[in-house]
């Protein structure tokens, strides 16, 4: 059992990382900006240590200085969450050579799956459905034209080593292709620092469903059923559910199976997640993997009754897998919904600050992942997720229940937050009909202005 571990990361995911750590007994080291030095994660791990000034590429990007703090702290494993370094192969291979355990997959999982040309063709070589694009990295923007006029508009341009929507954009014809080309490498250059590009055929309201897996160092992988993600904003994930509205138990075990057969296909290990666009004839394409924890691992962990972050650290350390195959059934169903510090009034605009006043959800299935509390100050530097509302029923029907009466409670005063936005969601007859595609919040918003006009 490793003896302690060096959490660098910070929010929510902190807390979640140091709390697994307490269950099975190993000690924990927080790392903290000057801007986190009130927060919560270093307060509730055993040690904690200051590694910078509040920007991240000066603190919780700052390979050196969370090196030197594994190294002082007789740490002998670093867990990254995610976000920040986690899917960073130049960092976990610095990890490993600095003879401390990387709590996720081997720096080539990741380097692999990071560049999402070779994993496509990584995936198409296992035999796992791929949507049709570019077999490698775009040479030019001619190279673009040609191979939109073979699949056919509307296509997607994506960035090579990018994800969460950064370095994309959607072209319906050659003028918005000839134009998002710039804009997607200008744009994957300074997220990434890298500004390759590849091309696919988009897939019209598709839905967003992604398959958890986890595979230990012994050559076992299973997967633990399937997320709908298609609750989306500019590509990012607001609310999540396990299991998928429209995923049949025979779904369920072709997408499952191509999920393992992605991993197996690289000698996957540790916990990740295969992510898959589902059309509305019930077609799956792989999209990409991301090859670390997710965000939203807790409906997961509601419908499966696994601790996925305790059996992320337990693989770590060489054990095998202890999930049994039974598992893959989800029981019940469970939704979570990101809380995030912003006014969805004023176009979801960042509210920083002081939260005067706070009182959480609670009650029969419902669970809050955090690390707020009143009086603390959410500063300026960083995401702006503060909370995840968890849900969990025996059926979709009550799970979206027990949702809405936990949103009904998470009251702050100071700040004002996304839950507003969030209930207007679930009451949306569509959403309540499972009519989901990852467009929904748009054609929400375009419901709601029909219905003022009339």
């Amino acid at each position: 059992m490793f003896s302690k571990v060096l959490v660098v990361n910070r929010g929510e995911i902190a807390v979640r990382i140091i709390r697994a750590c307490k269950e099975l007994g190993i000690g924990t080291v927080a790392v903290y900006s000057e801007a986190d030095a009130d927060a919560l994660h270093p307060r509730l791990a055993d040690e904690a240590l200051c590694i910078g000034p509040a920007p991240s590429s000066e603190s919780y990007l700052k390979v050196t200085a969370l090196i030197s703090a594994a190294e002082v702290s007789g740490c002998d494993a670093v867990h990254p969450g995610y976000g920040f370094l986690a899917e960073n192969a130049a960092f976990a291979q610095m990890v490993t050579e600095c003879g401390l355990t990387f709590i996720g997959p081997t720096a080539d999982n990741i380097s692999k799956m990071g560049n999402k040309s070779f994993a496509k063709q990584t995936m198409r070589k296992a035999g796992v459905p791929v949507i049709p694009g570019s077999r490698k990295d775009l040479v030019d923007v001619e190279e673009a034209r040609k191979l939109a006029a073979e699949f056919g508009y509307p296509v997607l341009l994506k960035a090579a080593a990018g994800g969460g929507g950064k370095g994309m954009r959607l072209a319906h014809n050659r003028k918005e292709l000839d134009a998002g080309y710039k804009m997607a490498k200008a744009e994957s250059k300074a997220a990434f620092g890298d500004d390759r590009l590849y091309l696919e055929k988009c897939i019209e309201k598709p839905r967003h469903v992604e398959i958890q897996i986890i595979a230990d160092k012994h050559g076992k992988v299973v997967h633990l059923a399937e997320r709908e993600c298609s609750i989306q904003r500019r590509h990012q994930k607001l609310i999540e559910e396990s299991p998928s509205p429209v995923v049949s138990e025979e779904l369920r075990k072709k997408m499952g199976a191509a999920a393992v057969a992605a991993a197996k296909a690289i000698g996957y290990q540790s916990a990740g997640t295969v992510e898959f666009l589902l059309d509305p004839e019930g077609n799956f394409y792989f999209m990409e993997m991301n090859t670390r924890i997710q965000v939203e691992h807790p409906v997961t962990e509601m419908v499966t009754g696994y601790d996925l972050l305790k059996e992320q650290i337990l693989v770590a350390q060489g054990s095998r897998l202890g999930i049994r195959r039974s598992v893959l059934r989800p029981d019940g169903h469970s939704i979570e919904c990101r809380i995030n510090a912003e006014d969805p009034d004023r176009d979801f605009m960042p509210t920083p600050g002081r939260i005067e006043f706070l009182h959480l959800p609670g009650g029969p299935g419902v669970r809050v992942d955090t690390h707020i509390f009143a009086g603390y100050v959410i500063p300026t530097y960083y995401d702006s997720l503060i909370a995840k509302v968890i849900s969990w029923g025996q059926d979709r029907q009550e799970a979206i229940a027990r949702m809405k009466r936990a949103l009904e409670e998470f009251y702050t005063e100071g700040i004002k937050t996304t839950v507003p936005f969030h209930l207007r969601v679930l009451d949306d007859p569509e959403f309540l009909k499972g009519n989901l595609h990852t467009g929904f919040i748009a054609e929400m918003a375009e419901r709601a202005k029909a219905k003022e006009k009339k």
